[in-house]
C-alpha cells in the first residue's frame, strides 16, 4: 500500500480500541469517515490481538480513500511493518528523534497534555504535529487523565499555533463549553461509536467546529 504523507488538521479525531474491532464497529468506521474525520488512532489495547499490524493495515486502507491520517498510540514498532502515518505519546518521550530517524519517512507525531504547559512546551521543541487535552470532561474511557482547565488549553493555544484538540467524554451538547478555548479539534471515542449513526454524529460535530473554526 503506498504510504502517502498526510497532515493533520483540526476537525474529529476518532480514537479506536483494537481489541474490540469487529466487521460492525469497522462499518462505524467508515460511516464516519464519510462524514470528514482529521485522523484516526489506534490505541495501544491490543490484549489477544495476535496479528496487531494486520488490524493496523485494515484501517489504513479503509483511511487512505478519504486521505484521513492514522496513527498508532505509543507502540511505534507498528510503524516499522506497517502504512500508519504517525505516532500519539500519552507522555513525552526522550527517544522521539530517535524512532524519526529508525522510521525512515515522514511521521505525524502528537501527545496528550494535562495541565501542566510543560508538555505543551516539550511539543513545540519537539516540532510535533498537534497536542490533545484530556480530560476535559467526566469519561468512562479517559479515566486515566486528569481534569484539564479551559485556562489551561486557551494558555496553550497562546503559546502555538498547532492544532489543539481536547478528548474526554465530548458530546455535541457540551462541546460548546469548550470552544473559547481555541481548540481546533476534538478526540472522541465513544460518541461515534456507540452510536446509532455515526455519520450524522461525526457532521454534527464537524458542523459545530466549523461554526467556531480557528485552523
Amino acid at each position: 500500500m503506498k504510504n502517502e504523507f498526510i497532515k493533520i488538521k483540526g476537525g474529529v479525531y476518532l480514537v479506536l480500541d483494537p481489541a474490540s474491532l469487529d466487521n460492525d464497529k469497522l462499518q462505524k468506521v467508515e460511516q464516519a469517515l464519510q462524514s470528514g474525520l482529521a485522523a484516526i488512532q489506534l490505541w495501544d489495547h491490543w490484549n489477544d490481538v495476535k496479528d496487531r499490524h494486520a488490524v493496523v493495515q485494515q484501517v489504513v486502507k479503509l483511511a487512505r480513500p478519504f486521505h484521513v491520517p492514522v496513527l498508532v498510540n505509543e507502540n511505534w514498532e507498528l510503524l516499522t511493518e506497517t502504512d500508519a502515518d504517525g505516532i500519539h505519546f500519552d507522555k513525552p518521550s526522550e527517544n522521539l528523534s530517535l524512532i524519526r530517524g529508525a522510521i525512515g519517512r515522514p511521521l505525524i507525531t502528537g501527545i496528550t497534555c494535562g495541565n501542566n504547559l510543560d508538555t505543551v512546551q516539550y511539543a513545540i521543541d519537539e516540532k510535533m504535529d498537534y497536542i490533545s487535552f484530556c480530560s476535559v470532561f467526566p469519561s468512562a474511557s479517559a479515566n486515566s487523565c486528569e481534569w484539564v482547565k479551559p485556562a489551561t488549553m486557551a494558555a496553550a493555544r497562546a503559546l502555538t499555533d498547532m492544532p489543539i484538540f481536547a478528548a474526554g467524554g465530548i458530546t455535541a451538547d457540551n462541546l460548546h463549553q469548550i470552544l473559547p478555548t481555541g481548540l481546533d479539534g476534538i478526540a472522541v471515542i465513544n460518541s461515534i461509536m456507540k452510536a446509532d449513526d455515526p455519520a450524522a454524529v461525526t457532521s454534527q460535530f464537524n458542523q459545530i467546529l466549523q461554526k467556531h473554526k480557528t485552523y
